[in-house]
């Protein structure tokens, strides 16, 4: 690290620390004047393993019963930023029972003994607004017969958090980091007497905040589609808490709230999930439909292109496609090589999946997720077509050279809707550009694909040849994924060119092909937040040889016909994704 990083890395460390001191020398909150509300909720299964001892965070699993997470020693920052961004008091809130409520009091003024006076690696502005915000919306839990000095002490904390955040919330993290600081500081000057003094500064700072991280078509920069549902659910709490405070919330807000809500639509799936794509998960069960809710309005999902992706939906079918470059810069620390891949979901039950973001999982699932071969697209040659920047000094992995052009027409045919689109991720290395065109018909039971490896112009061929020279007289190879949701049971035909797909509803889908090809089932993986473990998976691959300066590939995606178009759905899921 050079000497100038790491000197404004100690500054930024130096001040927060200094602001998280002067914090601590005022008084404490009063009274809550609104009841606070738990807004957040855990995983059941999560909450047992903290209080048994087994702490999971961030792709690590530490054992140590009998202790508490301050006493351990953190294998990560990740795994660091989830325990002092109390990520546990969630879990704990989840199982309620009395166990697990002495457990939450217990380890939480076990921290403000330890940290509440700007010790400790908590005291960034990030972490500090997720941390207050869990220990609002959890403080009936944790003051429940709790003793007069905890109960006095978590008071203090919250003073403490509010004026530390009133000084460093504009250091956090442009975006969702700096929201969700801002939203915490005006939920709790809100809601707790004597910290009514920085609820216009906190007001006034999430209207800037959203005036420019929001875009006019409610898209953000990192293209993440939780990080939308992430913001909308924050801004109605902080709706929620100045209305109930007597104070009339900027329309800005409502209006970045719809704005989002109209974008979210776009990118929902029939079953209520989002898209999984940038770093996103489909988001825990019910939110979304419970944050459209709280905005009241219920636009028809546009079609077209939004945020970047392009949605299709017909019958029970809905499909949503990466038709955009990925992010770029800092908004790219968790984008996806994913240009052109798809997710499809029939009724309730999703089928074509993308792997997922592995970053519950650790660093190695965190790549492996980000790379081309986990989405559900055509990969050439093994290599993404985005690649990773080498791992930056402050720790981030950009990408680097990534498709910069994605050419995409939309229209109708036949009443069904078709989409065709393109990118140069490949044209460097290779000289084939990657086209995909989908058609999805009229009653959401056939969808027609096309993939196309093209050589554009004479550039293009040249280098082409060259990479037909470089030892692959034969052509060279390309694999087109179809990741499967784990609830399907995949079953291909004796004669290897169908490959037949059984959802949990009863439907069948059938996935046929033409050309030069080799089809097969391989095993795959789901990532799914909240698990302990990835789940394991298959997917469909085609894999062939682009040997000219056109290869194309014709596969179809077709609901038997001795499938009910009406399928009455009442099979229970068994996991839901946080």
């Amino acid at each position: 690290m050079s000497a100038a990083k790491h000197t404004a890395i100690g500054s930024v460390r130096f001040l927060d620390r200094v602001a998280a001191w002067r914090a601590s020398r005022g008084g404490a909150a009063g009274e809550f004047v609104q009841e606070p509300v738990p807004r957040t909720i855990g995983g059941i299964a999560r909450g047992e393993d903290w209080i048994s001892g087994l702490f999971v965070a961030a792709g690590h699993s530490v054992d140590a019963p009998g202790t508490q997470p301050w006493d351990v020693a953190s294998p990560s920052l990740g795994f660091s930023n989830a325990l002092h961004g109390f990520e546990w008091l969630d879990d704990l809130a989840a199982v309620g029972n009395q166990e697990a409520r002495l457990c939450a009091q217990d380890w939480t003024a076990s921290w403000i003994r330890r940290y509440g006076r700007g010790s400790g690696p908590g005291w960034t502005p990030a972490l500090a607004g997720r941390r207050l915000q869990r220990l609002l919306h959890h403080a009936l839990m944790l003051l429940r017969s709790a003793t007069p000095k905890d109960a006095a002490n978590l008071r203090m904390a919250f003073a403490v958090h509010a004026r530390y955040l009133a000084r460093r919330s504009p250091a956090a993290p442009p975006g969702l980091p700096r929201i969700e600081a801002l939203v915490a500081l005006a939920t709790a000057s809100c809601l707790l007497e004597g910290l009514g003094l920085f609820t216009n500064r906190a007001h006034r700072g999430l209207v800037d905040e959203c005036l420019r991280e929001i875009g006019t078509d409610g898209s953000v920069a990192t293209r993440n589609p939780e990080t939308l549902l992430a913001m909308l659910t924050r801004l109605t709490w902080a709706q929620a808490a100045l209305t109930g405070a007597g104070q009339v919330p900027d329309p800005a807000l409502g209006k970045a709230a719809a704005r989002l809500g109209r974008t979210l639509r776009a990118l929902r799936h029939a079953d209520g999930g989002l898209a999984r794509f940038h770093g996103g998960g489909r988001g825990a069960s019910g939110l979304l439909d419970a944050a459209l809710a709280e905005i009241g309005r219920k636009p028809k999902p546009p079609e077209g292109s939004v945020m970047g992706y392009a949605r299709l939906s017909r019958g029970r079918t809905t499909m949503v496609v990466d038709a955009a470059p990925p992010p770029s810069k800092a908004a790219s620390a968790g984008a996806h090589a994913s240009t052109l891949a798809f997710e499809l979901t029939s009724g309730r039950r999703p089928l074509i999946v993308n792997c997922g973001a592995g970053d519950d999982f650790g660093d190695e699932w965190r790549r492996a997720g980000r790379a081309t071969p986990s989405h559900s697209t055509l990969c050439l040659d093994g290599a993404s077509s985005a690649v990773l920047a080498p791992l930056r000094k402050d720790g981030a992995e950009w990408l680097g050279a990534a498709p910069r052009r994605v050419p995409v027409e939309a229209g109708r045919r036949d009443g069904g809707l078709t989409l065709e689109a393109g990118h140069d991720g490949y044209v460097a290395q290779y000289g084939l550009t990657h086209a995909r065109t989908f058609a999805l018909s009229l009653d959401g039971r056939h969808l027609a694909g096309d993939d196309f490896l093209v050589a554009l112009d004479q550039r293009a061929k040249t280098r082409f040849d060259a990479a037909l020279a470089a030892g692959r007289p034969a052509g060279v190879p390309f694999k087109i994924h179809f990741h499967i949701h784990p609830d399907v049971d995949v079953a291909m035909n004796r004669s290897g060119q169908a490959v037949s797909m059984a959802l949990r509803s009863g439907e069948i889908w059938v996935l046929r092909f033409e050309g030069e090809a080799r089809l097969s089932v391989e095993p795959s993986v789901y990532l799914q937040a909240g698990l302990r473990h990835p789940r394991a998976t298959n997917q469909v691959v085609l894999s062939g040889l682009a040997s000219e300066y056109t290869t194309r590939l014709r596969w179809s995606l077709a609901n038997a016909q001795d499938t009910g178009p009406l399928v009455r759905d009442l099979v229970e899921d068994a996991l839901t994704e946080h």
